[in-house]
């Protein structure tokens, strides 16, 4: 029997499945089984096991079968295979645990405002709160679903947060911990071809959101669409601007422009109709979140309604008995979260849909303190700056001066960009110059010197930099060509009042030891180019744009 049919069966035997119940239910229910805890302003708050307060990205497995192994970039850190066979066990444990659940709850959604790429997900959980998660951050099923590529194409989540799989049934299959010593008791599972997902052992709600995004990245591409882990906003003129980059590069600060409404901060599709978020809701990270200065999304977690009406979930956050958050305690994990549906938020584009992007930002948060704080990127350079995804960490500081760590992770995104990177980055070079789109790399990390010595680029310039990129003054000034990074850093731009700025080598004292560190940089994107792409079919054009090379 196929494994849907199994599913369809195991869901009309159930004695007590409830199917798309509404919202306020849902929160009952939450709080009937235990399952958070109504805050003070009437949000709920849960906690998971230490093991749940993160992906785990070494639990997270896809199927690969000799009919579509091809698609997928085996090589990858984060593909890791799993047989058909195996796949199946896990579906078989995960269908006899809900049989056995006195309750079960059953969503219906979308991921995608487009009509035309929106993918139906039905998520089956043993947990209500993973149902109102759903309701957080899919979106409703539209009446013209029919219009979609994938109308007869659901795929299926199933989510079991708390329950673990048996580690000696498992033996040989799945990885061994090193903590245990013993096959995991965990398993986040993907089978593309059978459109099925399994959440096993998992309780951290993002281990839902990501799944699901991962299987987005891997379906859209086959339909002309490139996925981008990115957040989007529309000025007034309708312009459409997409900023991209890792954790610390100020992602979440510069899209959260008053002037320009939100069509969402995480997962959008960019296919002929433009541009459109994937989610109904935000998934935002919490530590040290200030109200102050970044009031939407405080408001959208923390604004007071009953609670039945709220439904913000807060997750792993360190809350007092008084029912209110710390939000600058990390004791429990420096990954608490946030989800809430965007409609919380006060300035957002309610279709979530826009127009093809005027301008495209990578942001990098460079603690070498040797790439520009702007500079323009040409097709082929904006392919190998989308392959590369850069920035830099910093350890933890002892001397007070520490090497910072170069870190790439391919479409700013790697963990859920399951295909083979030539695909995603020829998508983006061909819609760039289909729709004459301008991209940027805006380096929010420091100047003057690497961490330690510099200082980290003025969160002021750095926004009059953005909007001379968003306003398209740049296009109207003269470049310089930086040989070694391959990058164009403008003359001069409107608002700063000190060009010399722009140009990184000019604001350190050590000239030499700007050459040095540059030259290292560049030799660590050149090395990590040739071992994760050299032979991945990656254009001569935009290879020979690597630094270092």
């Amino acid at each position: 029997m196929e494994l849907q049919q199994k599913v369809e069966r195991m869901l009309r035997n159930h004695h007590d499945a409830l199917t798309d119940p509404d919202r306020s239910f849902l929160i009952q229910e939450v709080m009937d089984n235990r399952e958070a805890v109504v805050a003070r302003c009437g949000c709920l708050a849960t906690w998971t096991p230490v093991e749940s307060t993160g992906r785990s990205p070494k639990d997270t497995v896809m199927v690969r079968r000799p009919e579509s192994e091809s698609n997928i970039d085996w090589d990858s850190p984060n593909n890791l295979p799993i047989t058909a066979e195996t796949f199946d066990m896990l579906m078989e444990d995960a269908l006899n645990c809900l049989n056995a659940k006195q309750r079960i709850y059953v969503t219906n959604k979308v991921v995608g405002a487009d009509i035309s790429i929106s993918l139906p997900v039905k998520t089956i959980s043993s947990m209500a709160l993973t149902a109102l998660f759903t309701d957080n951050m899919f979106r409703p099923v539209p009446a013209d679903i029919h219009e979609s590529v994938f109308s007869g194409r659901e795929f299926t989540l199933i989510v079991l947060p708390y329950d673990k799989i048996n580690p000696d049934r498992y033996q040989g299959r799945l990885r061994i911990n090193p903590q245990t010593k013993k096959t995991t008791d965990m398993a986040i599972a993907m089978d593309f071809d059978r459109r099925i997902g399994i959440v096993f052992g998992s309780a951290y709600m993002g281990s839902v959101k990501k799944l699901i995004f991962t299987v987005m990245n891997y379906y859209l591409p086959g339909e002309g669409v490139l996925p981008l882990h990115c957040s989007a906003n529309e000025g007034p003129d309708g312009d459409i601007a997409l900023l991209l980059g890792l954790s610390g590069t100020g992602k979440t600060t510069l899209s959260a422009d008053p002037g320009r409404a939100l069509l969402g901060d995480d997962e959008h599709a960019w296919n002929e109709n433009g541009i459109s978020n994937f989610e109904n809701g935000c998934y935002a990270k919490l530590i040290n979140l200030n109200p102050e200065k970044e009031p939407e999304i405080f408001h959208a977690c923390f604004h007071v309604d009953p609670y039945l009406e709220h439904g913000a979930i807060i997750e792993n956050a360190m809350m007092f008995p008084t029912g209110i958050f710390d939000l600058f305690d990390d004791r429990l994990t420096p990954n608490s979260r946030g989800s809430y549906p965007l409609k919380y938020l006060q300035n957002t584009k309610e279709s979530s849909c826009g127009g093809h992007p005027q301008t495209i930002l990578f942001l990098t948060a460079d603690a070498n303190g040797v790439l520009p704080p702007i500079s323009r990127l040409n097709p082929p350079q904006a392919m190998l700056w989308f392959l590369m995804g850069y920035t830099s960490k910093l350890a933890g500081t002892e001397t007070g001066i520490v090497d910072p760590k170069t870190t790439f992770s391919r479409f700013f995104g790697e963990p859920f960009m399951p295909r083979n990177p030539d695909v995603y980055a020829k998508m983006l070079g061909d819609k760039m110059r289909k729709y004459k789109t301008n991209v940027y790399l805006i380096n929010t990390g420091w100047s003057g010197g690497p961490f330690g010595v510099g200082s980290r680029m003025d969160i002021n310039l750095t926004r009059t930099l953005v909007n001379a990129a968003l306003n398209r003054s740049l296009e109207h000034v003269d470049f310089i060509v930086d040989h070694r990074f391959h990058l164009e850093i403008p003359r001069t731009c409107s608002g700063i009042e000190d060009d010399k700025l722009l140009v990184p080598s000019n604001t350190w004292t050590d000239k030499e030891a700007f050459e040095k560190r540059a030259d290292k940089l560049a030799a660590e994107f050149s090395n990590h180019f040739d071992k994760a792409y050299g032979d991945k079919n990656i254009a001569r054009e935009v290879a020979s744009q690597c630094p270092g090379k």
